[in-house]
């Protein structure tokens, strides 16, 4: 009989045919519940859509509001093996090196001369193009200048479309990472890049050559607007390549750019401004 009774109050609780409640409510109770969290979501939507477009309001397209980078731009080589930055190969394997010459040509397609002079001006060098809007009139999109194929010389694989790695002079292309606004150098003074052996390797590394002369990141490439400003940047390239360096042991090299107003490194990450690989170009069978 007790087991009845509670069948019956789990019943009545359910619907009362009585009172008429479903769940303990009656039906305007419910509609009133359900009016009130109808009306509380939609206006925390309505407050949440009206803080995103005063937000909206605030932001540029084409370039970020705030930002938050190191002082110094990361640098990055060119063939880049794997992970750890290794660049092995044996003169004589042909299919050890031949994946570097195609990865370079790959990179370096987007400068070949014909489509950098469609796409892109040919800009007075050593100094900035600066392109700055008018007041509210966005200058976009922004021209961008020539960096042609041939100026990386002997590395722009156009007269020796193996990069020299055949001969075991091989080329490495260097880039800076883009960081929009960035006027690296000043007084004139364009940053640069050199190359050197760390000190256990000093008497391995031989004789370097840098293409464009000296290793310089040209001041008409800076600054960069933004990809969506400046759709058509060429970033500028340094090509380094080893004439004499030490065969048959790994060489443990570092990279680094030298402005007058780029530290190297920071607190944040010792590594900017510099990149270290090793090489080891094999004469002999192992």
């Amino acid at each position: 009989m007790a087991k009845d009774g509670e069948k019956d109050g789990w019943k009545e609780f359910i619907w009362n045919p009585r009172t008429r409640e479903f769940l303990g409510r009656t039906a305007s109770s419910w509609g009133l519940i359900i009016l009130f969290y109808v009306v509380f979501y939609i206006f925390l939507a309505g407050l949440f859509a009206l803080t995103m477009y005063v937000m909206l309001q605030t932001l540029d397209d084409h370039k970020p509001t705030w930002q938050d980078r190191l002082s110094t731009p990361g640098m990055v080589i060119r063939p880049k093996a794997d992970e750890t930055f290794e660049i092995a190969y044996s003169i004589k394997d042909t299919e050890s090196w031949d994946m570097y010459a195609q990865t370079l040509d790959k990179f370096l397609s987007p400068y070949n001369n014909s489509l950098q002079t469609q796409k892109n001006d040919e800009c007075t060098p050593d100094q900035y193009f600066l392109q700055e809007d008018s007041g509210d009139v966005k200058n976009n999109p922004k021209r961008s200048c020539q960096f042609n194929r041939t100026m990386l010389e002997e590395c722009s694989g156009i007269n020796d479309r193996y990069y020299g790695y055949q001969e075991g002079k091989p080329c490495i292309i260097i880039k800076l990472n883009r960081v929009i606004g960035m006027l690296p150098g000043k007084d004139g003074q364009a940053p640069y890049v050199s190359c050197a052996a760390k000190r256990e390797d000093s008497d391995k590394i031989g004789e370097l050559m840098y293409f464009p002369p000296n290793g310089t990141f040209n001041l008409m490439y800076y600054p960069y607007y933004g990809k969506k400003a400046q759709v058509n940047y060429s970033q500028p390239l340094v090509a380094v390549k080893f004439l004499n360096i030490t065969t048959n042991q790994e060489v443990n090299i570092e990279c680094r750019i030298f402005a007058n107003n780029i530290p190297v490194g920071s607190e944040r990450d010792k590594y900017a401004g510099r990149v270290s690989f090793k090489l080891r170009i094999n004469t002999v069978s192992t």
